[in-house]
């Protein structure tokens, strides 16, 4: 008796056992970013370095990327969970049949620019008619392009546009490779690159000059995982949104957490000035005009109706879309 007893209290103790492991696995969920780590992915550093992650359940795995339209796609076909990327181009990749969404914005409004050497003596748009850019192949920033130069008065003949690979980028933007005047790049990360690789402050030609009212960078992930997971995707939006509240709060921190998990020059006095330079550009982006409330994350409806008309008008996109049907709000508390 006594000994079916113990035996009894054994078995229930090993159930419960089980149960608490099982409740405390984590799932494993794999972040692709547009790039390769830089300032404005410190948020997502920090929530994985701080336990953010962890304390929602999520073993984030965050991987380097080649662009935001690549990392979409990666979504898309079923290679990572969630991506970090332009929502132009997410918007792009959803028209074509891409079953991925907006679950999520981080920077509400967009950075892009043209960015010229200052010796290369196109000092305004209209000098650029037979110059050479550079831009890659991946990139979000080429989506508005064309919008900029219709609004100024130019067609995509009347520049050569040059891919290289993003790694090259800036260097090859100092060198003049090719006779290029400039890059296409973002605001945020970009102009900070040059100087850091002691090249002199560029010229700025921001997209926003040139009537491009979009909304930045998006969190995005697949319809499919939405309907079948929703509770994953809630809570990879909350610790998202937590741990970018703490970035703006402690930006140092987060700058930190990206020399911690990245290392090498990124951990040097100099690669963390970079970081926190190209961060806080991002940190003044988070929230648009629109964005009464300042809710960190809130795909803003009049944002995206603005950009999606700018797209239909200009980039081809059907006539018929519904803006809507980019993004979802319904994780975002």
């Amino acid at each position: 008796m006594i000994k079916t007893a113990i035996k009894t209290a054994t078995l229930a103790v090993a159930a419960s056992l089980t149960l608490m492991t099982a409740s405390l696995a984590e799932d494993d969920v794999r972040l692709r970013l547009n790039w390769m780590y830089y300032g404005s992915h410190a948020g997502f550093a920090l929530g994985k370095d701080s336990g953010i992650y962890d304390d929602a359940g999520i073993d984030i795995d965050i991987r380097s990327g080649n662009g935001s339209s690549s990392a979409h796609r990666l979504v898309a076909n079923g290679d990572s969970d969630f991506a970090y990327g332009s929502c132009g181009a997410l918007i792009n990749l959803a028209s074509q049949g891409a079953e991925i969404i907006s679950v999520g914005v981080i920077d509400a409004m967009g950075a892009e620019a043209i960015i010229l050497r200052p010796d290369s003596g196109v000092g305004k748009i209209a000098d650029l008619k037979g110059k050479t850019i550079l831009t890659t192949a991946n990139a979000g920033v080429n989506t508005f392009f064309p919008i900029v130069l219709a609004n100024a008065g130019l067609t995509t003949d009347d520049v050569t546009i040059t891919n290289v690979p993003d790694g090259a980028l800036v260097s090859s933007y100092l060198q003049g490779a090719g006779g290029a005047v400039g890059i296409l790049g973002g605001l945020d990360d970009k102009p900070a690159e040059i100087r850091a690789n002691g090249g002199e402050d560029p010229v700025l030609i921001p997209y926003s000059d040139f009537g491009v009212d979009q909304v930045g960078y998006c969190i995005s992930t697949s319809k499919a995982l939405v309907a079948d997971n929703p509770d994953l995707v809630n809570r990879f939006v909350d610790a998202t949104i937590a741990a970018y509240k703490k970035t703006e709060a402690d930006p140092d921190a987060a700058v930190a957490a990206i020399a911690d998990i990245v290392g090498g020059t990124m951990a040097e006095e100099e690669g963390k000035a970079q970081s926190r330079a190209v961060l806080d550009v991002t940190l003044g982006l988070l929230y648009s005009s629109a964005n009464t409330d300042k809710q960190l994350g809130l795909n803003v409806p009049g944002d995206w109706e603005s950009m999606v008309n700018l797209m239909k008008e200009y980039n081809d996109l059907d006539p018929n879309a519904d803006p809507a049907s980019f993004y979802t709000n319904e994780f975002v508390n």
